[in-house]
């Protein structure tokens, strides 16, 4: 059925369902049923007229006709999915309720939750709305006035939750989904607890995910304590948790349903420096740095996971690879040499886990890299960087970066020719798959022949688009983990601290925080890394150069450091936007690569933090802020009078958007680049999901790509949660979108041939 004709089958039922338990006399569980369907009825209404116009509008923002997709139709879609379920619970209500069985209390407090989400959902399609009438024409990210932002991310946050985090919990996905996610839910719940009693000690078991009986017979104080733990639990807690699946036993317990692969080892990649040639002329070789930022150099942990079982590849059982070898304990592999020996392959997959920057390693990902190295008959590499907060931004690029240098250097210890290479990651791990071909692009070294990218994140920026709205109702990707892992990874995790919070800190713990404060100090001069990218490819660019050999054997972050002063520093990436860096990217000529803003665009920037929730002190400066703007820019006054959405009950203080010209460094947020440099990249691979709140994070990368004629696919799957790859052996539907993965991939590895 179309939305209309739910909306009006729903409002007929619930009119019909209102009259009968209105004329059940006086109770009061008769009163609630008859208020309830009063309030499907009332919301119903009010909600169909505004999905249809978002609906009427969304084709404007696919990326072409068949690519039907973007944070429009998937908050439609969601919204529809609701109400869909509150009509099958209406008809079984109609058809029941005389009936002696009837679960009274069960069906008023399910009527009563998805009452409550549909009406936070209209609140994210006024929300939509607004986005839509602000926006710049066909795009998806907002890109107005900081203080704009900071009221819109203010009245969003606000918002009430719990209701998607008890009865409600994922009812968006598909149903084989949906008890996953409860676990998920019970766990992190109960893991919160524990977390909470021993914040500076815990020690992590897989008992404390299975304490939490209450949570699980209880869905409205699931759903309240789960609202309670995303908004203010620190980055800490998600780094912890997340990386549960690494436990010995959890672990054990993934690999065996995994494919059996003869080499699955970590390597330990010495801080060498070593040389690799240009591609425009292989004559001139270009140093390759280890990496330096934050913490100098040290080595970099890649895991090489190989599937054919009868003989290793050449290579894979060499010496030299052995020296590179890591003991991971009982799991570690030792190679034993044999006569016989496989013939190398002529592909390599390097690979670079998700994580949100924080969290998990290449063991975390190890399951479905299996599957991959049997189906694609290729070694997979895989990198472990150093996560955030204590490693921020640039030192997981220059990991990956150096680490994908070493493995096109050195391919042949690895059982491969090198022939075709292929970079693939997820989430983080495709941002870093971007930032990583658009860096061996500035260093002119080979780039892969393509890149797959699984729900990418391309806009790290603190702003808001349709999809992101969907972040309110998703268990995975709450929008304060997004803020908290995106704060960690720019380097402002440690700069929210109260007099109270350093006095509890104790003396080990203010040496820790007085070094992250210096490593933030030092992170300061990294925005201006990009303008020593931007001249090394204009030198590039002139046949008559000098060989650029010798200035490259000063790292990225050396160079940063050294010239404080660099004309890409804060002031001048702040102001970047989307819209500038297209209509700037379009008028470069190759000669003149450097990266410049207008007056106009300067004045514009303010350095501040988007404090997306008031905090004691800010009150009155956020209000004369809040004063400047004229009525319609407020967010809540597009509502309509009399829709008033639940708010939450809970705290929230400590959610908080870091707003830094770093996050606008196309290094850290690939859609930001300018057309120059979207330019350099491979053939790209994009598969996202329908309800991920990163999907317009895609759609507009793709969007872009499309417009400069770069090869660009858009594969986008339904009903699934963001990180399905993880979830692949779950159940069809993730077994099917896993395997588009590997489809995408095998087109990099074996692109098909020109027509006869």
């Amino acid at each position: 059925m179309d939305l209309r004709t739910v909306t009006q089958s729903l409002v007929t039922l619930a009119e019909d369902n209102m009259a009968f338990f209105s004329s059940q006399g006086p109770g009061e569980t008769a009163r609630r049923l008859s208020g309830v369907f009063a309030g499907v009825r009332e919301q119903a209404l009010g909600l169909e007229p505004t999905l249809g116009h978002l609906l009427s509008v969304a084709h404007l923002f696919d990326l072409d006709a068949e690519t039907p997709a973007n944070g429009y139709r998937s908050l439609v879609h969601t919204a529809r999915c609701c109400l869909v379920h509150l009509l099958h619970k209406s008809r079984y209500v109609a058809s029941n309720r005389r009936s002696i069985f009837f679960r009274t209390s069960h069906n008023l407090a399910e009527l009563e939750a998805y009452l409550t989400a549909l009406t936070q959902l209209r609140a994210l399609a006024y929300y939509a709305q607004h986005l839509l009438a602000t926006n710049q024409p066909g795009r998806l990210f907002f890109e107005g006035d900081e203080r704009v932002i900071a009221d819109f991310l203010h009245e969003y946050i606000t918002l009430h939750k719990g209701c998607f985090y008890g009865r409600c919990l994922g009812f968006q996905f598909t149903p084989a989904i949906r008890p996953f996610l409860q676990t998920v839910s019970i766990g992190l719940v109960s893991f919160g607890e524990h977390y909470k009693r021993n914040e500076t000690g815990l020690s992590v078991t897989a008992s404390s995910l299975f304490t939490g009986g209450r949570f699980a017979i209880d869905p409205e104080l699931r759903g309240a304590e789960f609202e309670r733990i995303v908004q203010n639990l620190d980055v800490h807690f998600w780094k912890t948790f997340w990386n549960i699946t690494e436990i010995q036993v959890l672990s054990s317990l993934a690999n065996m349903a995994s494919a059996t692969v003869r080499v699955s080892r970590l390597l330990s990649l010495p801080p060498i420096t070593f040389e690799m040639p240009l591609t425009a002329d292989p004559k001139v070789m270009v140093t390759i740095s280890p990496p330096l930022a934050h913490t100098g150099p040290g080595p970099v942990l890649v895991r090489l996971i190989s599937y054919d079982l009868t003989h290793p590849r050449w290579g894979e059982d060499s010496e030299e690879l052995s020296s590179l070898g890591r003991s991971e304990g009982p799991r570690s592999l030792e190679l034993r040499s044999r006569p016989q020996q496989a013939p190398r392959s002529r592909c390599l997959v390097v690979h670079i886990h998700g994580g949100g920057f924080v969290a998990q390693t290449s063991k975390s990902h190890e399951p479905y890299l299996k599957s991959w190295a049997q189906e694609l008959g290729a070694p997979i590499l895989s990198i472990d960087y150093s996560l955030a907060p204590e490693a921020p931004f640039p030192r997981a690029l220059e990991e990956c970066f150096y680490a994908y240098c070493w493995a096109v250097k050195h391919c042949a210890l690895l059982g491969s020719t090198g022939e075709r290479i292929c970079l693939a990651g997820d989430s983080a791990g495709g941002n870093l798959c971007f930032t990583v071909s658009l860096r061996a692009a500035a260093y002119g070294v080979r780039v892969p022949d393509g890149i797959m990218a699984a729900y990418p994140a391309t806009m790290l920026q603190a702003t808001a688009s349709p999809s992101r709205l969907l972040s309110l109702m998703d268990p995975l990707l709450p929008l304060s983990m997004l803020s908290k892992c995106v704060n960690a990874y720019a380097g402002g995790e440690t700069e929210d601290h109260c007099d109270s919070d350093q006095k509890a800190l104790g003396m080990v713990g203010l040496v820790q925080r007085d070094t992250a404060l210096l490593f933030r100090d030092l992170r300061l001069g990294a925005s201006s890394w990009l303008n020593s990218f931007l001249e090394l490819s204009g030198q590039k660019s002139h046949p008559n150069s000098v060989p650029i050999a010798e200035p490259m054997r000063c790292s990225v972050s050396e160079t940063a450091l050294a010239q404080p002063e660099s004309p890409l520093g804060t002031d001048s990436l702040k102001g970047l936007t989307l819209h500038d860096l297209s209509l700037r990217g379009s008028s470069e000529t190759p000669d003149t690569p450097e990266l410049s803003l207008s007056a106009e665009a300067r004045g514009h920037s303010t350095p501040s933090a988007v404090n997306i929730l008031l905090r004691p002190g800010d009150a009155s400066e956020e209000s004369e802020a809040g004063d400047e703007l004229s009525t319609k820019d407020r967010v809540y006054a597009a509502f309509p009078e009399g829709f008033h959405p639940r708010r939450s009950s809970h705290d929230a203080k400590q959610v908080t958007l870091y707003s830094s010209p770093i996050l606008k460094n196309p290094f850290m947020s690939p859609l930001l680049a300018p057309d120059s440099m979207l330019q350099t990249l491979p053939p790209v691979h994009i598969v996202a999901c329908a309800l991920d709140p990163m999907l317009d994070d895609s759609v507009m990368f793709a969007r872009r790509l499309r417009s400069l004629s770069q090869p660009v696919t858009l594969r986008v799957v339904e009903d699934l949660p963001h990180g399905f790859l993880s979830l692949a052996a779950l159940c069809q539907e993730t077994r099917q979108a896993a395997a588009l993965c590997v489809e995408r991939i095998r087109l990099v590895l074996n692109p098909p041939g020109p027509p006869v």
